[in-house]
């Protein structure tokens, strides 16, 4: 665990764990400074003492906070809609927007909930995503709830919290709640419904993968963290840095659901570790699995690809190790924050991975 102490930030010093949590004290020194609380001789004067502090920060722990960017208007298709839309459930509201693609006349494919990362906005994240456009292509509505600032201070999803890593309860029941809406409205099954999120929007779509495999056939999760990383602000700090004990100790799904994972090999703000225990658990639950690997290129950058399959030969999982990227969405578009072009493109390969039929003849 961190040590909080007047005013200073130093890691536990219990073997191995040392240098992982020292770098986790290091995240949390610099996420701070970026707020003017703090600088190279400790907390500034005035800075809330750290239990407040953290308190009022709820949400650090997924991405460095940046500016909260302005809404972009987003150019549509004639005949497509992006609506604004909100749900209330017994845990709370949250607003949405609700991407319907002009393609959708034809019948609806399926639905894809994207959860952004901290400090976006749903409009940010379509943008730099690209979703919308690969709804447009395959047919898919794509949902992008929106966090609540009074449910955390940087709009980030609570992944961490343990009130928000069960099913029908907290954000998850929100989350669901909203899905089961927009299925209810489209007429689409559980088996065309897919979650998918960067950094903490990553970590949330694990947990509703996990706690929700009725209703989500797929998870896609860029720069994320695995189920049950953490269960408060001081553990968050640590998983990012690399410490995945609390994960390591939580009890094995008993039932998998299909999972896609994108990690960039320059990351220093969710190292790549997490993304590799994301695919590790997944896969687990693949008996027997085959495992294959390649190497390849695209945007600019190359990448290593492995790959579960189970005994009918359906891939199961696939986690995508992508050169020199860092904390943002690979193949993205720079009009979003936390977006690079270069590198594959992360949306077209998780709607490609999402709608892979099973094999033919499996059961």
């Amino acid at each position: 665990m961190l040590n909080f102490k007047a005013g200073a930030l130093r890691p536990a010093t219990d073997g191995a764990r040392a240098d992982t949590l020292a770098a986790a004290n290091d995240l949390v020194r610099r996420t701070l400074s970026q707020h003017g609380l703090w600088n190279d001789a400790g907390a500034t004067e005035g800075a809330l003492p750290m239990n407040d502090l953290m308190k009022g920060f709820k949400g650090l722990p997924a991405i460095q906070p940046g500016l909260r960017p302005a809404a972009q208007p987003l150019d549509l298709p004639e005949g497509a809609v992006f609506r604004s839309e909100s749900h209330t459930g017994r845990s709370g509201t949250r607003a949405y927007r609700q991407y319907v693609p002009a393609s959708a006349s034809a019948g609806v494919e399926g639905i894809v909930l994207m959860l952004h990362g901290c400090t976006q906005t749903p409009e940010d994240f379509a943008s730099g995503t690209g979703m919308n456009t690969q709804g447009e292509a395959h047919r898919l509505v794509v949902i992008y709830p929106e966090q609540a600032r009074g449910a955390n201070a940087q709009s980030c999803w609570n992944w961490f919290s343990k009130g928000d890593q069960k099913r029908d309860r907290g954000e998850p029941e929100i989350l669901a709640g909203i899905t089961r809406k927009v299925m209810a409205e489209h007429g689409v099954p559980p088996t065309r419904v897919f979650v998918a999120g960067l950094s903490a929007g990553a970590a949330m779509a694990v947990i509703l993968g996990e706690i929700y495999p009725d209703m989500f056939a797929a998870v896609g999760a860029h720069s994320g963290l695995p189920f049950g990383a953490a269960h408060d602000v001081p553990s968050a700090f640590a998983a990012m840095a690399g410490d995945l004990q609390h994960a390591a100790r939580t009890p094995p799904a008993t039932r998998g659901v299909r999972t896609i994972a994108f990690h960039g090999s320059a990351d220093r703000t969710v190292v790549a570790t997490n993304s590799t225990e994301i695919v590790r658990r997944a896969a687990n639950a693949v008996t027997p699995a085959v495992e294959t690997s390649d190497t390849g290129a695209g945007g600019g950058r190359n990448f290593h690809r492995c790959l579960t399959s189970d005994s009918t030969g359906q891939v199961m999982t696939e986690h995508w190790q992508i050169d020199g990227l860092a904390h943002a969405w690979s193949g993205g578009n720079t009009a979003g924050s936390y977006a690079d072009p270069s590198g594959p493109d992360a949306s077209a390969e998780m709607v490609r991975f999402f709608l892979a039929r099973p094999v033919e003849g499996a059961q």
